[in-house]
């Protein structure tokens, strides 16, 4: 095949730093990649659950919290002084639910500002503070046959477009992370790299706790999805990231993964 005629970004020998890779979709996305021949770098905040997941999966944990400059460019500079990075997935977040007032209408019951600000932190302002760092890097490396250098794969959330009753601030930072989508493609591209989302509905991760979802959260999910009628798996969401960082043409898009999942009010 003739460099024309190319319609899949090289991903053996490339170095990639998964944000928040050390459970859940992070952890099966970067085993994924692993396999795919990738130089894998993970961050996440608990260095005991890092350590072990980095081990399990053959890579390199990095403790990071998203918000902490320092600490995310010396994550970047350990997966590009691993080799030529390529990739950055970036999975990390928290989620929250409350109701926007309380029971009684009280000033002091309504929705913690606080707590909205966090989250919005975490999950908006970090994974912009992880693409502009990362992208820095990537940036940094020789473009292939065809200008490019590198992609980037964000995690949104079915909760974007649809957010459940008390999402108010779990819903406005993913779809805040959709926002960026266009400008950051439109930012990247002289620089070769493209930017794409994934958008998932319920999956069967420990986000929920560590207990996983509840039966009743797993039978209401299964509910709402036209088929397959159950929670989606990490490594459906792992495959799903691996086509978008591969196929060329895929470039700010945000693709559902949810099995048509039409969200409840609550």
């Amino acid at each position: 095949m003739v460099a024309g005629d190319r319609i899949l970004m090289h991903l053996q020998g490339r170095s990639a730093l998964v944000v928040g890779g050390t459970s859940g979709v992070g952890e099966a996305t970067a085993e994924r990649l692993v396999a795919e021949g990738c130089t894998v770098v993970i961050t996440g905040r608990d260095v005991v659950k890092g350590r072990a997941a980095a081990q399990r999966i053959g890579a390199v944990f990095c403790r990071a919290d998203v918000r902490d400059v320092d600490a995310m460019i010396a994550a970047v500079d350990t997966a590009a002084d691993l080799g030529a990075m390529g990739v950055l997935v970036h999975c990390a977040g928290v989620g929250h639910a409350a109701r926007t007032i309380g029971r009684d209408c009280a000033y002091s019951s309504a929705h913690s500002l606080d707590d909205f600000r966090e989250t919005i932190d975490i999950n908006l302002v970090g994974t912009f503070n992880a693409v502009r760092l990362a992208a820095s890097a990537i940036a940094r490396t020789d473009p292939d046959e065809l200008g490019q250098r590198g992609a980037i794969v964000l995690t949104s959330s079915l909760a974007a477009m649809v957010g459940q009753t008390g999402q108010a601030a779990y819903a406005a930072s993913k779809a805040g992370q959709l926002g960026l989508l266009l400008p950051l493609a439109r930012d990247l591209s002289s620089k070769g790299i493209r930017v794409n989302a994934v958008v998932p509905g319920g999956m069967d991760t420990a986000i929920y706790g560590p207990e996983g979802p509840s039966e009743a959260l797993r039978r209401a999910v299964s509910d709402a999805a036209i088929f397959p009628k159950r929670m989606g798996r990490p490594a459906e969401f792992a495959s799903l990231v691996v086509e978008l960082l591969r196929n060329d043409y895929i470039n700010a898009s945000a693709v559902e993964l949810a099995a048509g999942t039409v969200q409840l009010p609550r």
